[in-house]
């Protein structure tokens, strides 16, 4: 099974953490979760499950793009026990730069979607032509500061092998409208991709299908429409430890468990742990 070998890594960093000493730590400190803005809502069930559990405690959270928490954590202006990143490589960065007390690791994965607005229609097989409609209008989030963006640059290198000359026409048309330093912030209530289709700035979004569930449900109309194999792209979302508490060690386990995968499925990514089998 893909990654198995770093997570027996993660085991033995974890069980040499558990055996050694126990540092002590302020009880008022609270444990600090950091995660990709994808995840709001997962791991916000997840955190409050973990509170529930024998040895939990009440977590906060904080989301927003992968790449700009990864940056703020290394500067030392966010503090986090656990990373949770749309994108292995920069929970790996952390775990390179001597941040992480244990290997960083796929803890669940998700993949690319064509979100589209109401009235639209788009086939399987007229997606790369729809995309390169110069009268369409393409929306990304925003590469190396929001793993989204980066996966949707991916799809583009991949459609350049389809029909040469579409990397540098999608490069050049994508509207970079989410998950950048100075992105327009959507009012409370709607996520960013479902307030920029209701606010008539995209007429297709390359994101996560899972946001485009989130989308669908905030803006009636909205489809989310599968890649072609020739054009898909799947997000492997990394977590790395940050801390050596007690309490981050249970959660990172949690989040691997059959219980915090079960949440993360529910939500429509893809579970990289076994899960027992629901009525």
């Amino acid at each position: 099974m893909p990654g198995i070998r770093s997570w027996r890594s993660l085991c033995v960093a974890l069980c040499m953490i558990v055996a050694g000493p126990s540092p002590v730590w302020a009880q008022a400190e609270p444990l600090r979760l950091l995660a990709a803005g994808s995840l709001t809502q997962a791991m916000g069930e997840v955190a409050a499950a973990f509170a529930g559990t024998p040895g939990g405690q009440q977590v906060a959270t904080g989301f927003g793009p992968s790449g700009l928490l990864r940056e703020r954590i290394e500067r030392g202006e966010a503090r986090a026990d656990v990373f949770f990143s749309a994108s292995l490589e920069h929970a790996t960065r952390l775990e390179q730069a001597g941040r992480a007390v244990a290997p960083a690791v796929v803890f669940v994965r998700n993949r690319l979607c064509l979100l589209v607005r109401p009235g639209l229609t788009v086939t399987p097989s007229a997606v790369l032509d729809t995309l390169l409609d110069p009268v369409v209008r393409l929306g990304t989030s925003t590469p190396r500061a929001d793993p989204s963006g980066d996966y949707a640059w991916a799809l583009f290198a991949r459609a350049e092998a389809v029909r040469p000359g579409s990397r540098a026409m999608l490069e050049g048309k994508a509207l970079q409208l989410v998950g950048g330093p100075s992105s327009a912030t959507p009012p409370a209530g709607i996520g960013a991709v479902g307030w920029h289709f209701r606010e008539g700035r995209a007429d297709v979004f390359l994101g996560y299908c899972t946001s485009g569930a989130q989308a669908a449900r905030e803006v009636p109309g909205i489809t989310v429409q599968d890649l072609p194999p020739s054009l898909a792209v799947g997000a492997d979302y990394g977590m790395a430890l940050l801390s050596a508490r007690p309490e981050a060690v249970r959660l990172a386990l949690f989040a691997l468990s059959p219980a915090g995968q079960t949440i993360l499925a529910r939500h429509g990514f893809a579970p990289v742990t076994q899960i027992a089998d629901t009525p």
